[in-house]
């Protein structure tokens, strides 16, 4: 298991501005690969209330979970490689979680016997290093839904929003209060099942 601090700033797009971004720096679809997120938690959302997140992601052929937890400057990553089998038998309910992660997880008072597999989000993702960070391009489906996002990751808070606040400006695009695509993953299903 690794572990890192994540510091990543997020802004909602409209599909003009998806383009627009993708022309300026000069995107095709060659540079998007394609990633598929699958969200866990228990019956009554314990990890979530937590304001934690537990994924596995599998890109190009090879699968990680990720417990994601509050930490004071941004949110800290638990990373574990799954083979494909036990992948799958989480995904599938037919194994409960073990290992590290689910170390992390009885240690925040969740047991890790109730969580179950909640959904699949599917995100086509372009990254590009830019300035001082990675600049994280996505169009992600879901539940129904489609929707576009970019993400800056850094690791000098200060600098890296003074450059993702930089860049919407040069791009005429409006700072939006973005939510992570876990709580939008979450929202949606909470709509479809009222």
């Amino acid at each position: 298991m690794n572990q890192n601090l994540e510091i990543e700033f997020k802004n909602m797009l409209t599909k003009e501005e998806f383009i627009r971004i993708t022309n300026h720096f000069q995107l095709s679809e060659e540079h998007f690969i394609t990633q598929e997120n699958h969200y866990f938690d228990t019956p009554s959302f314990s990890l979530k209330e937590k304001g934690s997140a537990l994924r596995i992601r599998k890109k190009k052929g090879c699968y990680e979970m990720t417990l994601k937890q509050p930490h004071p400057n941004g949110l800290l990553e638990s990373n574990e490689r799954l083979d494909e089998e036990k992948a799958l038998a989480y995904l599938h309910n037919k194994q409960k979680l073990s290992g590290k992660i689910s170390e992390l997880i009885e240690n925040m008072g969740v047991s890790v016997q109730d969580i179950v597999f909640f959904g699949t989000l599917t995100t086509k993702r372009a990254e590009i290093q830019y300035r001082n960070g990675l600049l994280v391009v996505d169009h992600s489906f879901y539940l129904g839904v489609e929707d576009f996002e970019l993400e800056y990751e850094v690791t000098d808070e200060k600098r890296g929003y003074e450059d993702f606040l930089n860049l919407l400006k040069e791009l005429h695009i409006p700072l939006r209060k973005t939510e992570n695509k876990i709580k939008r993953f979450y929202k949606q299903k909470f709509e479809l099942e009222k």
